[in-house]
């Protein structure tokens, strides 16, 4: 399995770039972002094959296509280490714990199916673990078969930064620089990060927004010479490896929720960035019989309005919303160049100048009206895509009615999914929601919407109240450069 850049970095046949070697790094050198030279296909007999699979083993097989320079034997070591009913422990039910990701059916009416994945059982409660956990183990192996170091730079809206830091604390030759925005995380999600007392960890508060953070990432990327003496990686989803993860739990839930491979499923992801729906439309390229790729997007609806328009139009940070579901608080969504890229089949010219002309003007238009930079989004329903947007009304109300209707509590970005996904319901098509997170991460709106706290999982009970280690500093490239620069050594 060989690797290219979305702006044509490696594109040419002689030219090859293998996982491991993107493994560690983010952006490829032309800016862009690392996809297959072509999708592996599943055929109908491993779909069936992998039925009685476990999450581990199901992993292993879906990795095992795009990562073909690891080792067999390492590779399914590492998905073993990192799969466990122990690890994956905060199941609501203790008999779906051995599941990882259990579905549970909210509602079925009429021929129609409303069912909700759960992937937020790991140690920071937000469906970030799924694919963390399993980047930290291969961080580790990676570095110590090459007795390299690594200083990972990312930047979080609020699930990411916990995840990668638990995944990554204390281990060997690895530090963590994370971004987040100051005082725009809940109080819950900023104390799992900040209470953290590691060596290897040191937590950046930005004077901004999330994209203020996410744009200081891709600055430094794209300073190869820097990034590379200062061994810059990175495990925000413009990583390969860790959507590569993601992929997995669609297979798994689509397997799980059907019984024959005639059948087809549809998900709904609550979406900022578009990674974790990147890894659904991988998984559907690959040949996984998905209906609809649900795109549910809060006040922050970029994406939204992609998909019903075909106009692509990043927001300032001025005109980005800070909601009560903040992880989605993202006007500018890094992965969505992998999809663009696979819509204008892979014409990678045609991918650098629209984004280009996204850093240059604000975005780019395919709608195909006079005036406009190409027609393809004419051809985005061949992908499954469909959207919606969800308010913080709409958040309070699907909160009071899933708890109503099926005594069960969800977070604010789940609610988000829901409210979408039911828009969206088709006879005889399951609808497979992701969860996003537990609630007890969005404490605040929990109390709005059911006037009482939500349940927290053992050791989470006072986490608020922990001594927090964080630097809070302006959003400066030259500065951040420096402040790494410093605690690395290099």
């Amino acid at each position: 399995m060989q690797y290219l850049s979305t702006r044509g970095y490696a594109a040419s046949s002689d030219s090859s770039v293998s996982f491991s070697e993107i493994l560690l790094g983010g952006l490829a050198p032309d800016g862009g972002l690392y996809l297959p030279k072509s999708y592996p296909q599943v055929t109908n007999e491993e779909l069936n094959a992998w039925r009685s699979l476990s999450y581990a083993e199901l992993a292993f097989e879906v990795l095992r296509k795009f990562a073909t320079d690891i080792p067999e034997g390492d590779l399914k070591a590492i998905t073993t280490k990192t799969y466990t009913a122990e690890v994956y422990k905060n199941a609501r039910h203790d008999e779906s714990a051995q599941a990882i990701t259990p579905l549970r059916t909210l509602q079925e009416k009429n021929g129609t199916k409303l069912v909700l994945q759960a992937l937020s059982n790991g140690p920071t409660l937000a469906f970030k673990d799924m694919a963390m956990q399993l980047l930290g183990n291969l961080f580790e192996y990676a570095l110590a078969k090459n007795q390299a170091e690594l200083n990972i730079f990312g930047a979080t809206s609020g699930d990411t930064g916990s995840a990668a830091e638990y995944a990554m604390r204390g281990k060997q030759g690895i530090r963590v620089f994370m971004l987040s925005p100051h005082k725009k995380m809940s109080a819950f999600q900023t104390a799992q990060m900040f209470s953290l007392q590691d060596a290897n960890i040191f937590n950046i508060a930005v004077e901004g927004v999330f994209d203020d953070c996410q744009d200081m990432v891709k600055a430094v990327s794209n300073d190869l010479e820097f990034k590379s003496h200062q061994k810059i990686g990175t495990v925000n989803s413009i990583n390969w490896a860790r959507v590569v993860a993601q992929v997995v739990y669609y297979f798994r839930g689509y397997l799980a929720a059907t019984s024959s491979n005639e059948q087809k499923v549809s998900f709904t992801v609550p979406s900022g960035n578009f990674g974790n729906i990147c890894a659904g439309h991988i998984a559907r390229m690959m040949g996984l019989p998905i209906a609809q790729l649900v795109v549910a997007t809060n006040e922050n609806d970029v994406l939204d309005e992609f998909f019903r328009t075909g106009v692509y139009r990043v927001r300032k940070s001025a005109e980005t919303y800070h909601t009560t579901s903040p992880s989605m608080d993202i006007s500018k969504a890094s992965n969505f160049e992998r999809f663009v890229y696979d819509l204008l089949n892979g014409d990678t010219a045609r991918v650098a100048a629209l984004f280009k002309k996204v850093e240059t003007e604000g975005g780019f238009d395919l709608s195909g009206k006079p005036g406009s930079d190409g027609d393809e989004f004419k051809k985005v329903a061949q992908f499954g895509f469909v959207s919606g947007k969800s308010v913080h009304a709409d958040r309070l109300q699907t909160i009071r009615q899933v708890e109503q209707e099926f005594g069960i509590t969800v977070d604010t970005h789940t609610a988000d999914g829901i409210k979408v996904a039911r828009e969206h319901l088709q006879a005889n098509v399951p609808m497979i929601v992701l969860e996003t997170a537990l609630p007890a991460k969005f404490n605040e709106t929990i109390q709005e919407a059911l006037g009482r706290d939500a349940e927290r999982p053992a050791g989470f009970e006072n986490i608020e109240s922990l001594p927090q280690r964080f630097e809070v500093m302006s959003a400066d490239v030259t500065k951040m450069k420096a402040y790494i620069a410093q605690h690395t050594g290099l």
